[in-house]
């Protein structure tokens, strides 16, 4: 029979805050690391919830910005 396709690992990930969590200011400060956004923007997007904090990124990336972000609080989720 016909081999089935082999299945292609994915190479980029998307990065989301789901909830800041209590310690929302070091969140929003890993934010700024991560996103090189100002202050007022950083909050706003932290504050807002299922924001995109990486797009594209590597799986390493990825995988650093979720320890850092799950570090400060907040709950992380790579799509």
């Amino acid at each position: 029979g016909a081999a089935a396709a082999p299945v292609e690992e994915k190479t980029e990930f998307d990065v989301f805050i789901k909830d800041a969590g209590p310690k929302k200011i070091e969140v929003i400060k890993v934010m700024r690391q991560l996103s090189s956004v100002g202050l007022a923007e950083a909050k706003q997007m932290v504050e807002a919830g299922n924001t995109k904090v990486l797009e594209g990124a590597t799986k390493e990336a990825a995988n650093n910005a979720k320890t850092l972000l799950e570090a400060a609080g907040a709950v992380v989720e790579l799509k």
